[in-house]
């Protein structure tokens, strides 16, 4: 059976995006942090990773980048979850008995107008699916949680309501680990590393390498060099695969201009998910 490694409790975001990819027949492995993940599958306790990079809400997860540029590990795929929470409570649980919703910040954040228009008192957790298991463990008079329906199904608890985020673009992308290569399909992208000479342009001309070749590029962000202040790098994602002509040309073309090169991986593009 696929094993594959997340961060967080059973019942997490990060489990749902694992059983849209991969189906519901994996052995989901949940690990304490994001590095765990990696060692995961560089030991081979785990065949694959789901890594968190990004939300469309709350913007990248810097961590995630910085333990990419880390290690060996390969992006195998790619996955977007549409964040959808859910209000739990022990069974029998009348929503009019509610007083205080608990959860992880980010998530009540999340759903901050619909706790508003109920008056409750939001209460914040370390972590969704955690509040969801201790909830259930330990049933407060009140009390309920936000958390996934997978959660609300792993422990136990009833479905008070469904989809009560306040924005309906809330989507999570997730980067697939791997130590193999993914199989080369029609629709690729692409994720690079690289730092730039300290001359002036040198940002411009290594993108410019894609732009002259009309490679689409999806995504740029810059992070601080941990080990150099005041200096960059830099994180790109770009549609197609790396043994594509094109790709590969400016792949040598940032090769010549940049200081420094890592192909983090060539993987299926996903995507979006039905609203």
């Amino acid at each position: 059976m696929t094993r594959v490694a997340f961060q967080g409790e059973k019942g997490a975001y990060s489990e749902e995006a694992i059983h849209q990819f991969f189906g519901s027949e994996v052995q989901t492995q949940p690990c304490r942090r994001l590095e765990d993940l990696f060692a995961a599958v560089e030991s081979g306790i785990a065949d694959y990773a789901a890594l968190p990079v990004e939300n469309s809400t709350a913007g990248s997860i810097n961590r995630a980048y910085d333990l990419l540029l880390d290690h060996d590990t390969r992006i195998w795929g790619e996955a977007i979850l549409r964040v959808r929470h859910a209000l739990l409570a022990p069974p029998g649980t009348p929503l009019s008995n509610i007083r205080r919703v608990r959860s992880h910040p980010q998530a009540l954040a999340q759903c901050e107008h619909y706790l508003s228009n109920h008056d409750w008192v939001p209460d914040s957790a370390y972590d969704t699916a955690g509040s969801a298991r201790d909830l259930s463990t330990a049933p407060e008079p009140g009390v309920a949680v936000i958390a996934s329906r997978l959660a609300g199904q792993l422990y136990g608890l009833e479905e008070l309501a469904y989809g009560i985020e306040d924005s309906f673009y809330n989507y999570t992308r997730f980067f697939i680990l791997s130590n193999q290569e993914p199989a080369r399909t029609e629709q690729n992208k692409t994720s690079v590393v690289f730092t730039v000479r300290n001359v002036p342009g040198a940002l411009h001309a290594c993108l410019g390498e894609f732009a002259e070749r009309g490679i689409d590029l999806t995504k740029i962000e810059s992070r601080p060099r941990r080990d150099r202040p005041w200096q960059y790098v830099f994180y790109l994602d770009f549609e197609g695969h790396w043994q594509d002509p094109r790709c590969a040309e400016a792949l040598m073309g940032l090769l010549l201009r940049a200081a420094f090169v890592k192909v983090l991986g060539s993987y299926p593009a996903a995507v979006m998910p039905d609203q």
